[in-house]
């Protein structure tokens, strides 16, 4: 990451609330082609997240503590706030002094970006403005949130008009939490009346459509470094529990990749 900073912008998207186990299914069954063309030997990363919900998950992912390799806990981290004794910062981690990645990128004359999704980015009361506020910019709107079945368009589109007007060689952070896995999401599996894991594997194969413009887009026009995954998953039904918050394994496990979008040119 110490090449990487400086000579590509930085996309963060996470998936809000998706299931390690769903995003395989939508995997194995060719649901998500635009996804799985940029994942590394086209695979998702089996993770635990640091959290059980959004707010805790975030604050994690902004200090470096993305999801942990099942595999591999101690693998070096890509960024870190500068910690003692950590055991997870190696040469290749990018070590900063601020207390999140936000204020670091910005201090490395980065312009940061962010487009909110679930409620902890609606800049509505106190708590819902904590992220949007680590940001040079930050959006969040009724369209962009879990009640409207068309958000991650709308996502997507407030996005590329953001970078297009952005100064030319102006580096960006650009973040997005896509609301579209979070519940309700059942309005994506026809038919459906609740959510299920069926309807949350529906509605990750409608955020892939849309992924691929922003993609498309990006590929054209910039060298960026693309950091895509869930902050935590969800129950339905699994030991009696639905929704999150509490420590199954279904929530703790989230898919994770990252990946370059256009020329590698570091």
């Amino acid at each position: 990451m110490n090449k990487v900073i400086g000579c590509h912008d930085i996309i963060f998207i996470v998936l809000d609330t998706l299931r390690y186990d769903v995003a395989q299914i939508a995997l194995e069954q060719d649901l998500i082609p635009n996804i799985k063309a940029y994942l590394p030997h086209q695979q998702w990363q089996q993770c635990h997240s640091s959290a059980t919900f959004t707010y805790p998950a975030h604050h994690a992912f902004f200090a470096g503590f993305l999801p942990t390799p099942i595999n591999h806990p101690t693998a070096p981290r890509l960024f870190a706030a500068d910690f003692m004794g950590s055991e997870t910062i190696a040469e290749s981690t990018w070590v900063f002094k601020q207390a999140n990645m936000v204020e670091a990128l910005a201090a490395c004359d980065y312009q940061t970006i962010c487009i909110g999704g679930v409620g902890f980015f609606n800049k509505q009361n106190a708590i819902g403005s904590v992220f949007p506020n680590l940001f040079q910019q930050s959006y969040w709107s009724k369209e962009t949130s879990v009640v409207n079945k068309n958000s991650t368009q709308v996502q997507v589109d407030m996005a590329l008009k953001i970078l297009s007007k952005l100064k030319q060689n102006q580096r960006y952070f650009l973040f997005i939490n896509i609301s579209a896995l979070h519940q309700p999401n059942y309005f994506y599996l026809k038919g459906a009346k609740e959510d299920s894991i069926e309807s949350q594997v529906a509605a990750l194969a409608y955020v892939d459509k849309e992924l691929k413009i922003l993609f498309d887009s990006i590929k054209k026009q910039h060298s960026a470094f693309c950091i895509l995954c869930s902050d935590h998953g969800t129950c339905y039904g699994e030991a009696g529990y639905y929704g999150h918050k509490v420590a199954h394994q279904v929530v703790l496990q989230v898919p994770y990749a990252h990946f370059f979008i256009g020329l590698n040119n570091c």
